[in-house]
């Protein structure tokens, strides 16, 4: 059992769903309020694991089967990302896509923690 937490472009209904292979969705849950949210150049969203002034963010917790982790899911993601553990709301812990450290890319970067999620964060950016 791999479990991953989405927060983007590969929960349901986005155009990045395919990559989990029907892999089954075991809950819609946030993580622990301990994340900086950003917008990672308009196109994707990062977690950033901080120690005050986190915030809880919505997502979905997928079983994805290791191989289509390795070879589907990952090489779609953005060099700004890298996986990592994240811990949910709950307490339990999940695979996640954090914001690379240290950030080489001069991609911009904007906080969006206030709104903690992605969904509701395009659609305002989209009206």
């Amino acid at each position: 059992m791999t479990l991953i937490f989405l927060n983007g472009g590969a929960m349901r209904g986005e155009p990045l769903h395919h990559l989990l292979e029907g892999a089954p969705l075991v809950a819609e849950i946030a993580t622990a309020a301990k994340y900086r949210f950003y917008s990672v150049g308009g196109q994707c969203p990062a977690l950033v694991p901080v120690a005050h002034g986190g915030a809880a963010i919505a997502g979905e917790v997928y079983d994805v089967p290791l191989d289509v982790l390795r070879d589907r899911v990952l090489p779609a993601e953005p060099p700004e990302l890298e996986l990592g553990v994240v811990e949910l709301a709950d307490g339990s812990s999940a695979f996640g896509m954090l914001l690379r450290k240290p950030l080489t890319s001069h991609v911009p970067l904007r906080d969006i923690t206030e709104v903690a999620d992605w969904r509701v964060f395009r659609a305002g950016a989209a009206a």
